[in-house]
């Protein structure tokens, strides 16, 4: 009995402390994403429903970046929301033009890391990707997403490439936009997923950069998104419509459509807001 009992202690001993080490990351982890009383946050966040996505995604689904563009000028949005054309399609569809986007804004930041570590062996690489510089942006997408990610300034990193972007698309996204860089271009290119960028990076995220926030403000060429607001990109870039006058917008840019657009819109919809009112109003 004394012997048996012994043993048993002797086991929850050796569990406790390879427990211990691993309770204690844990702790040390929410103590650094806990935030504290003095921190206040001045732009909320806002959710909205995937019916509600939906229905704006319908409105802006004939609509290309300059008809969007025109429409923030009718409704007074002048200037607004235009990314700087460095940020660019990777690929276009000159015949289908498949790689015209629109999407509901997910948003994360990369920010440069100033951690170092003694040697970057395969541990130490999948304890970055797994606590440091995650894609926990995963968790929030969604059918109709448009991940928006703010990383110019973290160099050589590559947050984006041709695998985990195809991971990214299996579970609804349907475009990407990033301020900062981008490898395996190749492969992104053959798959035709939708993307626009800055710059090409080489280097992994672990060492390198650190997720700073998911589903907050970012800016991307020189332009605030948050989350929920409206991405429309093609091959004249990227336009952002804040949430609250997307539906005035998509409304008022609607007159903009091409002909060929306009043809297709009447054929699908039954609707022709282009047809001269008796009288010749």
């Amino acid at each position: 009995m004394f012997t048996h009992t012994r043993a048993r202690l002797i086991s929850i001993a050796a569990v406790l402390m390879i427990a211990a080490p691993a309770a204690r990351i844990a702790a040390q982890q929410a103590a650094e994403t806990s935030i504290p009383d003095k921190v206040k946050l001045f732009i909320p966040y806002k959710d909205y429903t995937l019916e509600d996505n939906t229905r704006i995604l319908e409105m802006y689904k004939w609509l290309r970046v300059a008809d969007v563009s025109d429409g923030m000028d009718v409704v007074g949005l002048q200037n607004v929301g235009l990314v700087d054309p460095e940020v660019h399609a990777l690929w276009k569809d000159t015949e289908k033009f498949t790689h015209r986007t629109v999407g509901i804004a997910v948003t994360a930041r990369y920010v440069p890391t100033n951690r170092r570590e003694p040697k970057m062996d395969d541990a130490t690489i999948n304890r970055w990707y797994s606590t440091i510089t995650t894609e926990a942006f995963m968790k929030v997408l969604q059918p109709g997403s448009m991940l928006v990610i703010d990383a110019m300034d973290d160099g050589e990193s590559r947050s984006i490439g041709s695998s985990n972007i195809l991971g990214w698309k299996k579970l609804g996204m349907v475009g990407l936009v990033t301020g900062g860089g981008l490898a395996d271009t190749d492969e992104i290119i053959y798959h035709k997923v939708p993307v626009w960028f800055r710059r090409l990076a080489r280097g992994i995220r672990p060492g390198r950069n650190e997720l700073e926030s998911v589903n907050r403000p970012v800016t991307v060429g020189g332009v605030l998104v948050r989350p929920g607001d409206v991405v429309v990109a093609d091959g004249d870039g990227v336009v952002v419509v804040p949430r609250e006058h997307a539906e005035a917008v998509a409304t008022a840019a609607l007159p903009f459509l091409d002909n060929i657009t306009r043809e297709r819109y009447i054929k699908e919809t039954g609707k022709n807001p282009w047809a001269k009112k008796p009288g010749g109003e």
